[in-house]
């Protein structure tokens, strides 16, 4: 990504505007921020704009030493408690060796009543790619880091103790001439495979074999249509003031008589 020019990164303006577009339906200020990988400027550039103090943290040395970040995993970050009013993830979440650690970290650093909004690539991107990368004749080998689904983010934003989370799916669809042009465009948005110890390599015959596997699912136009899932979340770190859900049992509609045929 770091070699790469950043215009490159489809990925990072789309999740940068939704992520904005959430963020101003939210009727407060955040005085100090926190903005995990620094792969948008428009997106670092609006924070700024808020007349925030924005700090930003980047897991990549390289896009850390170019965008004046702190080179560091978001499941290794060791600042004071309660630092931040706000935290923006836009994409990476997936992608850390141990997600529940992060989200505890994060959690620790937002003050009471600080919001936490983020994005990732999710369960069920690429299945097209998965299918491929099963052809006859490729290795039987882990190729693509695991992905998080809805309903796992959002248990692990109560278990880790956000209030009032809310988690939810947007669907992208992207059209591909070939595997190649999939290839370049993971590479430049960070999506290619970061197992340790990486994967041996394709050979020649096997990059064919899933070239060609992946051809086979194009449309009648010629061009294979690739889906992405973009994961958005949010959730808040619990303030005496925030909205509390009604104690179990106390409702008094019955839910038999909501569902009764009407005469």
């Amino acid at each position: 990504m770091a070699r790469l020019p950043a215009t490159a990164n489809f990925l990072a303006p789309i999740i940068a505007e939704t992520l904005l577009d959430r963020l101003t339906m939210v009727t407060r200020e955040f005085p100090r921020t926190l903005l995990v990988g620094a792969h948008d400027a428009a997106l670092t550039d609006h924070l700024r704009g808020t007349g925030t103090d924005l700090m930003i943290i980047e897991a990549a040395p390289r896009l850390a030493a170019r965008t004046t970040a702190i080179a560091v995993e978001a499941d290794a970050v060791d600042l004071p408690f309660g630092s931040f009013d706000l935290i923006v993830w836009p994409g990476g979440l997936d992608s850390v060796n141990d997600v529940p650690g992060a989200l505890v970290r994060l959690r620790a650093l937002l003050a009471p009543d600080g919001l936490l909004l983020g994005a990732f690539v999710g369960d069920g991107s690429l299945p097209r790619l998965r299918r491929a990368v099963m052809a006859d004749g490729v290795r039987s080998i882990a190729r693509l880091h695991p992905q998080i689904d809805l309903a796992a983010m959002g248990n692990l934003l109560q278990r880790v103790g956000f209030a009032l989370p809310v988690v939810d799916v947007e669907a992208l669809t992207v059209r591909y001439g070939d595997w190649f042009a999939l290839v370049r465009d993971l590479r430049a948005t960070g999506l290619s495979s970061r197992l340790d110890p990486a994967p041996p390599p394709l050979s020649r015959d096997e990059a064919a074999r899933i070239a060609a596997a992946f051809a086979a699912q194009a449309d009648p136009d010629g061009r294979i249509a690739e889906s992405f899932r973009i994961v958005h979340f949010s959730g808040w770190a619990p303030h005496p003031d925030q909205p509390q859900p009604a104690r179990r049992g106390s409702g008094t509609a019955s839910l038999a008589d909501a569902l009764k045929p009407k005469d």
